[in-house]
């Protein structure tokens, strides 16, 4: 289901033969690595906010158009301490900067989890199994997140630096590399990582993995699955907040419509994917992220364009995703 071990291991090709196929349409070798880290970076971030709706989809069934605002509110919540740690920030040592990231992360993954249990137990418990009510619930709820994002944050744009040692580049031969995108790349793998072993090494991710395929029979054996289904929308919306506050650091910048601006491509990269799966979510991520810089480079009025493209082609060749869950 997730990211366990396959024999299948053409979507990982697709991803190199997508790089490699870049190699000839871009003039310069420095700036096709700069773009595919670039990618990657985007890639890698995108994950972090879809693979906690993917879950929650495979999982719960459940169409949750509000996962925008766990983004949201997760960059706002990253913002604030960020802000209140300018020092910090400003610091030229990792260390400090360090110190002034992990509380700001740990407070985007707190608030957004937080606000995730909320919004299952008040909005999303009453209208399970109906996909057309969660679509109108959840959109609706999407909506006053952001006028309450409004209230407690303003309606201004924030403008969010990064710290200073992760500012500017560095020269790889003649390619210049952003320190932060490569930062980015390394938090991603880091939890695609950790989200790898819980699912597919601990007793947790079994009952995960099974309670996907079949609720009815991890029910039957004796386990709350209402309790698993509660944490791991709380998981995923911390995720979300974690993603959240990732991106609002890329783009120096934070509003209260972020998350809805990055609602289509999640959902892109989730279809691409495979409803309910992890693992094709992480390579869906990765199509992604290096197909819009690639081709924003190339011809930048058709970069959202080309993930569509992407998605009808993924499509028409596995019409249930990249790597299908059993029910999803």
């Amino acid at each position: 289901m997730n990211a366990a071990p396959r024999a299948d291991w053409t979507p990982l090709a697709l991803v190199a033969a997508l790089a490699l196929g870049a190699i000839a349409l871009i003039p310069s070798m420095p700036t096709w690595v700069t773009l595919t880290v670039a990618g990657l970076a985007m890639g890698m971030m995108i994950f972090l906010m879809a693979s906690g709706l993917t879950l929650v989809f495979g999982l719960m069934d459940v169409m949750n158009f509000a996962h925008g605002a766990f983004i949201a509110v997760g960059a706002y919540a990253a913002s604030s301490v960020l802000l209140a740690m300018k020092p910090s920030m400003q610091a030229t040592s990792v260390l400090a900067n360090l110190s002034a990231m992990l509380p700001a992360a740990l407070a985007a993954v707190a608030l957004a989890g937080a606000l995730g249990l909320f919004f299952e137990r008040v909005v999303i418990r009453p209208v399970y199994r109906d996909h057309l009510k969660q679509i109108l619930v959840t959109m609706g709820g999407l909506i006053v997140c952001e006028q309450l994002i409004h209230v407690v944050w303003g309606p201004d744009i924030i403008p969010l630096p990064r710290p200073a040692t992760f500012t500017g580049a560095f020269t790889l031969g003649d390619a210049a590399i952003e320190r932060y995108r490569v930062f980015a790349v390394l938090v991603g793998l880091a939890v695609f990582a950790a989200m790898w072993l819980v699912l597919n090494r601990t007793r947790l991710g079994l009952l995960i993995r099974a309670g996907v395929e079949n609720p009815e029979m991890v029910e039957s054996l004796g386990y709350r699955i209402r309790r698993l289904f509660v944490g791991v929308f709380a998981a995923g919306s911390a995720l979300a907040g974690l993603g959240g506050a990732m991106w609002g650091m890329y783009q120096e910048s934070v509003n209260a419509q972020m998350g809805m601006q990055m609602l289509v491509v999640i959902f892109i990269v989730i279809i691409i994917g495979g409803m309910g799966s992890v693992g094709g979510c992480f390579v869906g991520s990765l199509l992604v992220g290096l197909m819009a810089n690639y081709t924003g480079y190339l011809a930048p009025k058709l970069a959202l364009g080309s993930n569509i493209l992407l998605m009808v082609l993924v499509l028409l060749w596995r019409p249930r995703g990249l790597y299908p869950v059993g029910s999803a």
